[in-house]
């Protein structure tokens, strides 16, 4: 069976293409242009940071906030810091690299960051039309009655097109808003995926602080426990001499055996630590690359001003997470106005058609199609309205979560410049107590050991001198701690 038409001009088909392709770039989202939302919070946040070298470039004198292009400039040099200036043991810097190769968590971030990325291809494909060849080849056998006797009649047909089906010009934005849409929901897992990134380098370090800190704890609780071990000796020969009374050994006893209790508590808590560590990098972390100590110079931060523009959070992946879903919602808003508008397809097809193969290219056999169509609602129940309201509505949800984030950064960062402000006067007060009680233990341990003062003011010094050293590391392990968290907090990379 041959197909029969007339071809459609060539100057037609060229003419409709260009058409096409001018609507196409002459449609314009219909989504509201987009304006960032007011920080709601205070200009700067923080004031004078004293000790420890904490600025980046130089704060406002008198902790004033900073304003145009000085907090730009702060703002850019806080996201450009990386966590190797941070974090300056060569030790810690090999764990954090062996979490970042090894997390599954932040390897499923990062697969989603790579799924949404696909979604927005997908997406922005169907601003083009999809061209598609077909060839086809039908055989027929019927039967066909002529003079009153039934025939067999074989028929063939063959066909071969190129063209696309059902494209639709985006003449109002629908399809461009979907796009942008898209855009906007791959570049705020993006910065969930960043986010995930600096929370598992905050979690190690603090994690790596805490085995270091734990190591120290039950270092010192082995040392009173050797200590007390020998006193305890010394005032059972001085019993069996009649010197010391059975008083004095009980006591003694019972600070021995508090530091045994003391040095079990603090092997498990340091076996749970290492445990903790290991979970969070993903593998075993070898004791070559433990910390020793908590001393200041395990973390380092770079300097930070005495108070910071309020813009800095905007450099927060969680704040800039929330900005970006924020313009999707917008750009929906734009895909339900112009659903209220028609919507224009397209369907062309150009090929050959003929009864058998042989002559499917000869003179007269060239086929072409031409559907536009145009569909407009009219009525639907409100569907459409309640669709747009629905947007608009969600929008307005995502600015209050957008504001909110941004809220809840003012407030970490505020918490953690206000413990870092007071900090070094907190370490030097405690480290002033330290050699207070060692002094003290080391009159009353003298003046037992005399025979001038019972053993019990001799363990109530020991006493206060192990808490006293016992606190001195907790407060170390917190300074880095905080700047753990600044880290954390500001949004660096």
């Amino acid at each position: 069976m041959k197909v029969n038409a007339n071809p459609m001009p060539r100057r037609a088909l060229q003419a409709v293409a260009c058409a096409a392709l001018l609507a196409l770039a002459g449609c314009a989202s219909m989504a509201p242009v987009y304006e960032r939302p007011a920080l709601p919070v205070q200009p700067s946040v923080g004031g004078e940071v004293e000790g420890n070298g904490i600025g980046v470039g130089s704060g406002a004198a008198g902790g004033a906030p900073m304003q145009g292009a000085q907090a730009q400039e702060q703002a850019a040099a806080l996201a450009a810091l990386q966590w190797q200036q941070v974090f300056t043991d060569p030790r810690l810097q090999q764990v954090i690299d062996a979490a970042l190769a090894n997390s599954r968590d932040l390897r499923v971030s990062l697969l989603n960051v790579e799924k949404a990325q696909a979604q927005y291809r997908i997406q922005s494909a169907s601003l083009f039309p999809s061209v598609a060849a077909s060839a086809s080849q039908t055989n027929a056998r019927s039967a066909v009655v002529a003079g009153g006797e039934a025939q067999a009649q074989t028929s063939r047909s063959g066909g071969l097109s190129v063209g696309f089906t059902s494209w639709e010009l985006d003449l109002f934005g629908r399809v461009r808003s979907l796009k942008d849409e898209a855009l906007e929901n791959y570049l705020s897992l993006a910065q969930t995926g960043r986010s995930t990134r600096i929370s598992l380098i905050a979690q190690v370090a603090s994690n790596w602080l805490n085995v270091g800190a734990y190591g120290q704890r039950l270092e010192l609780a082995r040392e009173t426990l050797a200590s007390q071990r020998k006193t305890l000796e010394l005032t059972q020969a001085k019993h069996q001499f009649g010197v010391a009374s059975a008083v004095d050994v009980s006591q003694v006893q019972t600070s021995v055996e508090s530091a045994r209790a003391d040095v079990a508590s603090y092997t498990t808590a340091l076996e749970q630590a290492r445990h903790a560590l290991d979970l969070a990098v993903g593998s075993h972390v070898a004791d070559a690359l433990l910390p020793r100590t908590t001393s200041t110079g395990d973390v380092a931060l770079a300097r930070l001003p005495d108070a910071l523009s309020s813009e800095v959070l905007l450099q927060r992946p969680d704040v800039m997470a929330a900005e970006h879903a924020l313009k999707a919602a917008n750009a929906d808003i734009g895909a339900a106005r112009a659903a209220f508008f028609p919507k224009v397809s397209l369907s062309a097809s150009a090929g050959y058609g003929s009864d058998t193969l042989g002559n499917l290219f000869d003179a007269g056999t060239r086929t072409w199609s031409f559907v536009p169509s145009i569909s407009l609602p009219i009525f639907n129940a409100g569907s459409l309205k309640a669709s747009l309201d629905v947007a608009q509505i969600e929008k307005n949800i995502y600015v209050a979560q957008y504001e909110k984030s941004i809220q809840s950064a003012f407030g970490e960062v505020a918490d953690a410049l206000s413990a870092r402000r007071h900090m070094a006067e907190q370490l030097d007060a405690q480290q002033a107590l330290v050699q207070a009680a060692q002094t003290n233990y080391d009159l009353s341990d003298a003046r037992w050991r005399n025979g001038v003062n019972s053993y019990l003011q001799a363990l109530d010094a020991q006493r206060s001198l192990y808490s006293a050293r016992q606190s001195l590391i907790s407060l170390q392990l917190s300074d880095l701690v905080n700047r753990v968290t600044l880290y954390k907090v500001l949004g660096a990379v």
